[in-house]
């Protein structure tokens, strides 16, 4: 009898091809989300793979709604659609021909509900500690020290780059509207994040939508911290949250 249960665990946990139509939410703000429709290209009971035009952050919460074959759901076996929180493992960049690039991304399921942590805070990022009894995963929050927990895994080990790009900062309230702005430098600059000199007064959790008129980009932002240098101007430390910056240019 174990090895027949174990059998059909183990068909729940492995990866099947399966291109069923999903929606991806993400949501890091009470203001600030998106959502696309797009094709799994592998799923499991515990986890799913499917490309975006967009990318995510890697320990970003996502919300899925997908219509799963009843035998690789934990619950809700008799609704129409599955909605099952996920945590992106990975985001790859990937180009397809002539098409604009895409973003291969892996979540890991989390369950029926996101953790306390994320309804306080939708720009948490997080990690995986273990695997619970139900096979779901269970998250602790990333740590925010290491720039490169942020990053997807093939370029986490790329360094901020102490490069002055010219940017502006435009500092937004809850319901989307621009309280205060102005033109800076980086201190230095990632994929991931930055670090601006300010004259802003703009706490951690702020978001911030950061403009560069050479690379014609815009990315929202949130303030991971603040801090006043050695020579006296204080700095914002960013983690950009819906595209990476264009480094292509300033390397």
């Amino acid at each position: 009898m174990s090895s027949v249960v174990e059998e059909k665990e183990s068909r729940r946990i492995q990866r099947i091809a399966l291109p069923l139509p999903t929606r991806v939410e993400v949501n890091v703000s009470p203001k600030v989300s998106w959502n696309e429709i797009t094709r799994l290209s592998d799923i499991s009971a515990f986890g799913a793979g499917f490309s975006l035009k967009r990318p995510v952050k890697r320990g970003r919460l996502i919300l899925l709604t997908i219509p799963m074959p009843r035998q690789l759901r934990v619950y809700d076996f008799t609704e129409e659609q599955y909605r099952i929180w996920g945590c992106v493992r990975r985001c790859l960049p990937i180009s397809v021909g002539s098409e604009e690039k895409k973003y291969v991304i892996g979540a890991a399921f989390i369950g029926k509900a996101p953790p306390a942590s994320y309804l306080s805070d939708p720009s948490t990022l997080y990690e995986i500690s273990h695997r619970e009894n139900n096979g779901f995963w269970r998250l602790a929050p990333a740590d925010m020290k290491s720039d490169e927990a942020n990053l997807p895994k093939d370029i986490r080990r790329q360094t901020r780059l102490p490069i002055p790009e010219p940017v502006s900062l435009e500092v937004m309230d809850d319901a989307g509207n621009v309280t205060a702005s102005e033109t800076t430098v980086t201190e230095n600059v990632s994929l991931g994040g930055a670090s601006v000199f300010t004259t802003l007064n703009a706490e951690p959790g702020t978001f911030v939508k950061v403009s560069s008129e050479r690379t014609n980009i815009k990315i929202i932002s949130v303030v991971r911290g603040k801090r006043t240098g050695q020579d006296g101007i204080p700095r914002l430390h960013l983690e950009f949250i819906d595209d990476f910056f264009p480094l292509e240019g300033i390397e």
